[in-house]
């Protein structure tokens, strides 16, 4: 392996013309719809049929020719218009066979010639056709480059590839590549098993342009330098910008390329031109291939073209006509249906390069420089050469063609279908599903494509998305509901024979929040865990951790203490309740009889679940409370209404927890204390009178109250209303305070059949961040 890091080092946006021998100046002139000229002997036909003074003409521009600008079958043509028809009934196919090309004699003025055609009649548009341009470029795992291949990484830095290929398609397994440019080395040693082929034009010149181009989309995974985005594509071919015999063209190619791709396969447009007055801008500025770009992406041809290095605002070019025909705001924008990409700089927050054309016509965006890719020489024989420098938007639109590529994979795989090239840009410049750049107001280049967004999010669902609920009729979105109220941890202080018959689907007992029992000192119990999966795959080889913890307001993660793991080998798609087999939870390891609080946590290779570090840093404690569905709380106690024959105090059903500080900081927060009981009951906190006189409450006095020593009350009590809410004063939780406390409620033996619930919450800057609830039953046996 060798690398070629000097290859025509250039400076972004100073690309040139480059004819080469045997180029012709031509003059491209489009007629209007309505002239019809034969394909032969078109001049004399131009002055018999009276659409234009040719003989003057000829006369005044000596040595002048005309001949069709494209070369096509009308018959295949037409048979192209068809398909698009049929795909769209609105499509219009474009009238290739009013464009002509004037061939002109070295010394002609073609300038002067272009606006005497100007002024006839039958005359839509005339202008010089565009030179040869340099492409839009700048050179400066157990592949051993691809550490190096930083595009290929998780967002914001890259695409995320390395996840797309995870899925099936998602190395772009089915899919058809071609690409359009100058030259390229096939044989290349990261190429070559590829296969690639020639569809039309010549394999000129810029060699390691097109290598390095091809690199970044599929370099073959083998055992030397680089990996591409797309490394599995069934198919890669290229078609030449450059004719035989001096010729030079870009409608042609594409044209040439249109008629042997299909729906969903994806055309690579690595040009940029000159023309208007504007340098290094889209290729689609040429009225001719702007129609034939339009063709292919009406066939359903995927076209992915660079912005070009001009460095231009394309919402201020304007055509001959001084139409906006790049601006989406303007009445006269045209859209050809392509994917434009501009380029950014490598490293995140990725900022718009100087030398990349922007506006509101780019889609997307890719790294600009830096990029590691394949190279080659100028003599096309090396097969070894990498470089670490390909730059420009050239090195930017392959990234997001790759993107293109692996999602079309995606989908095929998935569903046997392809998505159409305006589907397929609306996903890849979806803000939702991608990167922004630094400043996207200013930058004015779109996004940069996220995979794992686009395989996770709601448009493919591909990936598996396991969640335990937080509330009964909890989807596994983020929400504002209770988040300490699961109805999936399950305390069991007997063995289940078939968990998945008492507790999963079909079981009847899906929304049933009293399955779970109070933990029984002195022998082993059993908790369950129910998980479902949203996603669009099934859930392989997942791990449901719960912890234990003392009923509080506040399950911060330095009150967790592990009880123990279990493993579910296959959780289906469907959001249907899967159940695990049990976690033992030894009778060594329960400090006593009583209600406890558990903390669930999922992870699957596929879909992995936070560790509990991560929530010792209080913002994403609070963000994963109700954001993060891998996790859930069950604070959530099930309790007899009856009170036990030795309950203290006498005739009162007793429900200890604790409120608790951060784990970081002292924070400001209160509590409030929510009864929903009939009329009638009884309802008490009792605290100590240190947290009492801190929160300035008025004690009462209770004939239940023990006395201290000193004949001092040792608590304090407060009595509630049955079913009225008291908001606690906001005071400072020190770091890890926790604060003992008793709710003391008394339901009347008329009313002890029936069920009610109350709570207690905490509360941090307006939100809850955490509660303990409980449900008094009738009673009822441990099970």
């Amino acid at each position: 392996m060798a690398t070629n890091e000097n290859e025509s080092a250039a400076t972004p946006g100073m690309e040139r013309a480059r004819p080469g021998p045997g180029y012709r100046r031509r003059v491209i002139v489009k007629f209007k719809d309505h002239v019809q000229l034969p394909r032969e002997d078109t001049a004399r036909m131009v002055e018999s049929l009276g659409v234009g003074p040719w003989n003057a003409l000829a006369a005044q521009f000596e040595g002048i020719t005309l001949e069709p600008l494209l070369s096509f079958e009308p018959d295949r043509f037409a048979a192209l218009g068809e398909r698009a028809r049929a795909l769209n009934s609105a499509f219009r196919a474009p009238n290739l066979n009013a464009y002509f090309a004037v061939n002109l004699p070295p010394v002609t003025n073609a300038e002067e010639l272009v606006k005497h055609l100007s002024q006839w009649e039958s005359v839509a548009m005339a202008y010089v056709e565009p030179p040869p341009v340099e492409p839009p470029f700048v050179n400066a795992a157990d592949d051993p480059r691809s550490a190096n291949q930083g595009y290929l990484d998780p967002a914001p830095d890259g695409i995320d590839a390395e996840y797309a290929w995870n899925f099936p398609g998602g190395d772009g397994a089915g899919q058809a590549l071609v690409d359009m440019e100058w030259g390229w080395t096939f044989d290349h040693e990261d190429l070559a098993a590829h296969g690639i082929t020639l569809i039309s034009g010549l394999n000129h010149s810029y060699y390691f342009h097109g290598s390095g181009v091809l690199g970044e989309i599929a370099a073959v995974d083998n055992a030397v330098g680089c990996v591409g985005i797309t490394p599995a594509l069934a198919s890669v071919r290229c078609v030449g910008q450059h004719l035989p015999g001096g010729g030079y063209s870009t409608a042609q190619p594409i044209l040439d390329a249109i008629g042997v791709m299909r729906f969903g396969d994806v055309l690579l447009l690595e040009a940029q031109t000159n023309l208007f007055g504007y340098s290094l801008v889209p290729v689609e500025i040429e009225p001719a291939v702007f129609d034939v770009i339009l063709l292919a992406t009406s066939l359903g041809i995927v076209v992915v073209e660079a912005a070009g290095n001009g460095g231009v605002d394309l919402d201020t070019v304007v055509n001959p006509g001084g139409q906006q025909i790049f601006n989406r705001a303007s009445s006269d924008f045209l859209d050809s249906g392509a994917i434009m990409v501009g380029a950014a700089s490598s490293i995140a927050p990725h900022v718009r390069l100087g030398f990349s054309c922007h506006g509101s016509r780019i889609d997307c965006y890719g790294w600009g420089e830096n990029v590691d890719t394949l190279s080659s020489d100028s003599t096309n024989t090396a097969t070894n050469l990498y470089t670490t420098g390909f730059n420009g938007t050239s090195s930017a639109t392959p990234i997001v063609t790759g993107a293109a590529l692996a999602v079309q994979g995606l989908v095929e795989a998935a569903s046997g279908d392809r998505l159409a090239p305006w589907q397929l840009r609306m996903i890849l410049s979806d803000t939702a599903y991608g990167t922004l750049s630094a400043n996207p107001a200013m930058d004015r280049i779109g996004v940069m494509p996220n995979l794992r967004a686009i395989i996770d999010g709601a448009v493919l669902n591909l990936a598996p998305d396991i969640y335990l609920r937080d509330f009964i009729g909890d989807n596994g979105d983020p929400h504002l509901g209770a988040i300490s109220s699961s109805p999936d941890i399950i305390l069991r202080q007997t063995a289940v024979a078939d968990p998945q018959a008492a507790f999963g689907a079909g079981s009847g007992t899906e929304n049933d929040m009293t399955l779970g029992y109070e933990a029984e000192a002195g022998q082993d119990n059993f908790v369950y865990v129910r998980v479902r999966n949203r996603g669009g795959s099934a859930a392989a080889d997942v791990a449901a951790t719960v912890y234990w913890a003392p009923p509080s307001t506040l399950l911060a993660p330095d009150l967790w203490t592990l009880l123990g793991s279990t493993a579910l080998a296959n959780v289906p798609t469907g959001d249907l309740l899967t159940v695990s087999s049990d976690i033992t939870w030894p009778s060594a390891a329960i400090p006593a009889t009583g209600h406890y609080c558990f903390v669930g946590i999922l992870d699957a290779p596929r879909d992995p679940g936070p560790i509990p570090a991560d929530f010792l840093d209080w913002d994403n404690f609070t963000t994963f409370i109700r954001n993060n569905n891998n996790v859930t709380w069950r604070n959530f106690n099930v309790v007899n209404n009856v009170p036990p024959p030795r309950s203290e105090p006498r005739d009162y059903v007793a429900l200890p927890f604790i409120a608790a500080g951060a784990p970081d900081k002292a924070r400001r927060m209160h509590l409030e204390i929510v009864p929903r009981l009939p009329a009638g009951a009884e309802i008490v906190l009792e605290l100590s009178p240190e947290f009492a006189e801190r929160l300035r409450v008025r004690p009462h006095s209770m004939p239940f109250a023990p006395l201290d020593s000193k004949n001092h009350p040792r608590v304090v009590h407060v009595p509630l209303n049955h079913c009225s809410r008291l908001r606690l004063p906001e005071i400072v939780f020190r770091a890890k305070a926790r604060i003992p406390l008793r709710l003391l409620v008394k339901i009347p033996e008329a009313m002890r059949k029936h069920e009610f619930e109350l709570f207690a919450q905490q509360i941090h800057e307006g939100e809850e961040v955490g509660r303990v609830t409980w449900r008094l039953v009738p009673q009822r046996q441990p099970q």
